[in-house]
């Protein structure tokens, strides 16, 4: 079994731990637009039973309220700064079927029973705080995921420059040849963009620009949302039925 940390519980006494049972997935929001990703992605972690290891830079601080008018302290942060106190009791359909596929609850309850699976935590970081979990490799994730991530953040994980704990935990999992997934938002490219994604590129790091499919019956923003949130748990081996993907009914 895992403790809370990610970490096995007793691995030296041979308890049928797989690296499969790791639940814990990293996400750090910098300063590129597109905020609203980073908190739809978190709440389907969570709601389907994945411990979050959230930072916020600064200037992700004001990405967040410029385009979402919610307010962050990074000293003192709260689940319900990003309305992510009641993932459990979800009304979210789409949200309601990811449960259902991962063993959590009922299609028919709107609110989860204490026997109907768990949810995810959410664990928040500093983004100065070098001593937290993240920032060592001993450490296990699924995976991580930084989006939106700014130019300079891009910059700083493609060139091995890290100056706050996002950047940190990002080379690590580069280092620990894990996944991680870069989501910029930057239109047009300039050219140290483009080489700096393809040293991150070369380097094991999967791009993923934020620029959503048309082609999944979109209706509303939440399904363009969905589109790109999809593709992210696709790349951390997540099950979920977020988009129609192409050629399915």
């Amino acid at each position: 079994m895992l403790d809370r940390k990610g970490l096995g519980a007793n691995r030296e006494q041979g308890d049928n731990f797989q690296m499969s049972d790791i639940k814990n997935v990293c996400v750090g929001i910098t300063g590129a637009s597109g905020a609203v990703y980073a908190v739809r992605l978190i709440e389907v972690l969570l709601a389907t039973g994945h411990d979050v290891h959230l930072s916020i830079s600064p200037a992700g601080v004001q990405v967040i309220e410029e385009e979402m008018d919610l307010q962050i302290d990074l000293k003192n942060f709260r689940a319900a700064d990003l309305m992510l106190d009641n993932v459990g009791s979800t009304g979210d359909s789409k949200i309601r079927l990811l449960q259902v596929r991962a063993g959590i609850g009922s299609a028919d309850s709107d609110v989860l029973s204490a026997e109907a699976g768990r949810i995810g935590e959410l664990h928040y970081h500093h983004y100065q705080d070098f001593h937290a979990p993240i920032a060592s490799g001993s450490f296990l994730t699924q995976g991580m995921a930084v989006c939106p991530c700014s130019g300079t953040t891009l910059s700083a994980v493609a060139r091995g420059g890290a100056s706050n704990l996002i950047q940190r935990a990002a080379e690590v999992h580069l280092k620990e040849r894990r996944k991680l997934i870069l989501v910029p938002r930057e239109t047009p490219l300039s050219v140290p963009h483009i080489e700096n994604m393809r040293l991150a590129t070369q380097a094991g790091a999967v791009m993923m620009p934020a620029s959503p499919g048309w082609y999944h019956d979109v209706t509303t923003l939440r399904d363009l949302v969905d589109f790109l949130v999809a593709r992210i748990c696709d790349q951390l081996g997540i099950d979920n039925g977020l988009m129609r993907r192409w050629g399915t009914e």
